[in-house]
């Protein structure tokens, strides 16, 4: 499939941002009505990573991040693949990296991968065509994955004598350890009804279904309150895998009575009980 800009979510009027004006090389990126639409392009080699397109992500994610005007982000990507994982001209200078260079260099990609993954606004992956190595990681990175059906995953790296090391905990979160311990070891491709049933991705459309699916898809978002959806982050990353103590048990008494005396649950729910639109709601939803 080809992805070409027409094709990404259509989500309103395009605006500038912040994120916009700085120079991006392999990186496009514009907002319509508050939703960031990030657009990993280097189509020519199926967005593989390198360290310049892991450098512009982190910046661009930490911008759009700050941006209060933004109230969610699409990854997406050019051309007829999401993500290939690492570009093989990188790998080949990689190779020639001291273990100091090496430790750099991966540290950069960890820092990739925990911005997205720590995100305050809510995070879309829009998966089609190969998802492969990192490119799998920014799946499991991402709040909301989306698929087309005839996407294909990858955890490819032992076929490299490499390991997904940067991107298992995610990856490991998203499917289990279970799965990891196969497709970790196996490198094999598996379809996107796979990575549905695996619980790496939320939804399988037909290509064409995909961006008027994600448009639904953040229909709903942009009517969330958006200080509860940074408070809902933050209470999935507190809570889960915890065991239900009286510590997990204060902490999330604790957390809704804040959120309850906040300016923003006080407008929700007034405006519920005044059968109104809340504050934060755009007009026309």
């Amino acid at each position: 499939m080809a992805n070409k800009r027409s094709s990404a979510p259509r989500a309103g009027r395009r605006e500038k941002t912040r994120a916009a004006v700085a120079p991006y090389t392999a990186l496009q990126i514009e907002t319509r009505n508050g939703v960031a639409l990030v657009t990993l392009n280097r189509p020519e080699v199926h967005n593989a990573f390198d360290e310049i397109l892991i450098g512009e992500l982190t910046r661009a994610l930490r911008a759009v991040g700050a941006d209060p005007s933004v109230r969610a982000v699409v990854l997406l990507g050019a051309g007829p693949s999401f993500c290939a994982g690492a570009d093989l001209n990188w790998m080949r200078r990689m190779a020639g990296f001291s273990r100091k260079q090496n430790l750099a260099d991966a540290k950069a990609l960890s820092t990739m991968l925990s911005t997205l993954a720590t995100l305050k606004k809510p995070t879309i992956a829009r998966v089609h065509g190969a998802a492969f190595g990192g490119g799998v990681g920014l799946v499991a990175c991402s709040d909301i994955a989306v698929a087309a059906q005839d996407a294909t995953f990858s955890l490819s790296e032992t076929r490299l004598g490499l390991i997904p090391a940067a991107i298992s905990p995610y990856v490991i979160e998203a499917i289990g350890a279970r799965a990891a311990r196969r497709f970790f070891l196996t490198a094999e491709r598996f379809t996107a009804a796979e990575a549905y049933r695996l619980g790496l991705v939320h939804e399988l459309v037909l290509t064409a279904e995909i961006d008027a699916r994600i448009n639904e898809i953040l229909g709903f978002l942009v009517t969330a309150g958006p200080r509860a959806q940074v408070e809902a982050k933050a209470l999935l990353r507190a809570v889960a895998h915890r065991p239900i103590d009286p510590g997990v048990i204060a902490d999330t008494a604790r957390r809704i009575a804040r959120v309850r005396a906040s300016a923003e649950g006080k407008e929700g729910v007034a405006a519920f009980l005044s059968k109104r639109r809340a504050a934060w709601v755009p007009k026309g939803e």
